[in-house]
């Protein structure tokens, strides 16, 4: 294995550890770290990323049946297919929008996304258990879906699952429990993503996953190696301290992505 190969193995693992802690798959970590790191172009950057979120999420919804069963997400099918209806939309024109825009451009758009997504990851320090849900009947529909819409546009630009935005609209919209809202979180991510991906395959750049087709699937490997390591460590780090660390880390790389060339 040359050396490029073990940093992606190393990288992927201690990204998946870092996700496995908050319950995340790691892809807004992974994304700065392939720019950053492994000098991937924008665009070239989100479609690997979007490749690796795919294996990690797919694996993530299988072994969280352990924790949630099966059963309890397919009776919150209106509610995934609420978030659905938004987000499989937002997802096709998000990967759309990312193909046509200039590198730098693209940068600029992921630098603020990463400053979004660690804003939300402190404001969900303080989300409830559970709750009544902020909206019922047409209404709570309609945000759904707006909602939807936004997180499957994010999640294209940045090739992640979103799921530290869709977990809080989970909890706060529909009154998810949270176990259940990262389930519910990952059953949506996961149509969401595979719908980017295919309209991302439409584009010429596509052809970077099969240039680099064995760091890809070396580095999501190790992101779930990471990810089992992370789930195993969750509760020895305490929220209160990790949340804002990683928000942290996810600020610096937004400057340093806002400032590549």
């Amino acid at each position: 294995m040359n050396e490029k190969m073990v940093q992606a193995l190393v990288a992927g693992a201690a990204i998946g550890t870092l996700g496995g802690l908050i319950g995340l798959g790691g892809a807004e970590f992974r994304l700065p770290v392939l720019i950053g790191l492994f000098g991937f172009a924008a665009l070239h950057a989100v479609i690997l990323n979007k490749a690796m979120s795919l294996v990690v999420v797919a694996a993530a919804l299988v072994f969280r049946t352990k924790v949630v069963p099966l059963d309890q997400v397919l009776a919150h099918a209106p509610v995934v297919l609420n978030l659905l209806a938004g987000s499989l939309t937002g997802a096709w024109l998000g990967a759309g929008w990312a193909t046509r825009m200039q590198h730098q451009t693209l940068y600029r758009v992921i630098a603020a996304l990463l400053l979004v997504i660690a804003a939300a990851l402190v404001a969900e320090h303080w989300l409830p258990g559970h709750g009544d849900p902020l909206l019922v009947g047409p209404a709570q529909w309609v945000a759904g879906l707006l909602a939807g819409f936004g997180i499957g546009v994010v999640a294209s630009l940045m090739g992640v699952a979103g799921g530290e935005l869709l977990i809080p609209t989970l909890v706060l919209l529909f009154g998810a429990e949270i176990k259940l809202a990262g389930s519910l979180s990952l059953a949506v991510s996961l149509p969401t993503m595979i719908v980017g991906f295919t309209r991302y395959s439409r584009d010429r750049s596509f052809e970077v996953l099969g240039r680099n087709r064995r760091f890809v699937l070396v580095m999501a490997a190790g992101s779930l190696v990471g990810a089992g390591i992370g789930g195993a460590l969750l509760g020895l780090v305490p929220s209160a301290v990790l949340l804002p660390m990683l928000s942290v880390i996810l600020v610096i790389s937004a400057c340093k992505v806002w400032k590549h060339q």
